[in-house]
């Protein structure tokens, strides 16, 4: 095989799991939600909302909590709003690290990536992410998954954190998020995070009631 067909065929095993993620697609209105949050042995409560434009507002009366889920449901959104393949990834390379690991999964270097993004796909899914952001990396690694049959939701994963420099773990999370369909849009209604952080257990619970369209 060919430097420039192994290229080719990194970057439609890339293409094809990326197109089978779960978006929401343009009818997508926006929602509504009232939140309990149990953070760090508090229990928050408010409301969130996303707008049709993907706009997050939190409503609660604890800026902490307010800044934390909010940035939480930032990152809920960027995996549920569409971005076509070209735009995300069209000046990116790609390249197969390796023969398949002993699960399947084929590891695929990216190029030209700020974020120095690699992954593992198998089975049309991104099983695994690896990312190195400033002075900590981060490894997420799929577990279980919701078929909505327009596509995937990662419905449980890993995420483990350590120093770059010299490997040390800094952090271990499991998530695991629970979605449920409206009107043909599916909508997180609760989280779990359970985990590690310098030695101490961690535990954090989100779940999302009386959601409302539009």
């Amino acid at each position: 095989m060919t430097a420039s067909t192994t290229q080719l065929d990194a970057r439609e095993l890339f293409k094809s799991a990326y197109e089978n993620r779960y978006t929401w697609d343009p009818t997508f209105p926006g929602y509504s939600a009232d939140f309990v949050l149990n953070l760090k042995e508090h229990t928050y409560t408010g409301k969130v909302t996303v707008t049709k434009g993907m706009e997050v507002t939190v409503e609660t009366d604890d800026q902490p909590a307010e800044e934390w889920l909010r940035n939480q449901m930032k990152d809920v959104v960027v995996h549920r709003k569409f971005s076509d393949f070209e735009t995300s990834h069209g000046k990116h390379t790609f390249t197969v690290d390796g023969e398949p690991d002993t699960t399947g999964a084929v590891a695929i270097l990216v190029g030209g990536d700020a974020m120095g993004s690699n992954y593992k796909v198998r089975d049309q899914q991104v099983v695994q992410v690896s990312r190195v952001m400033g002075r900590m990396a981060f490894t997420i690694n799929h577990l279980d998954k919701i078929d909505t049959g327009k596509g995937y939701i990662s419905s449980a994963y890993n995420a483990v954190f350590t120093n770059p420099q010299d490997g040390q773990v800094l952090r271990q999370l499991k998530f695991i998020d629970i979605y449920e369909n409206f009107d043909g849009h599916y909508l997180m209604t609760k989280q779990i995070v359970s985990g590690t952080e310098m030695g101490q257990k961690t535990y954090t619970e989100i779940s999302f009631n009386n959601i409302q369209l539009g």
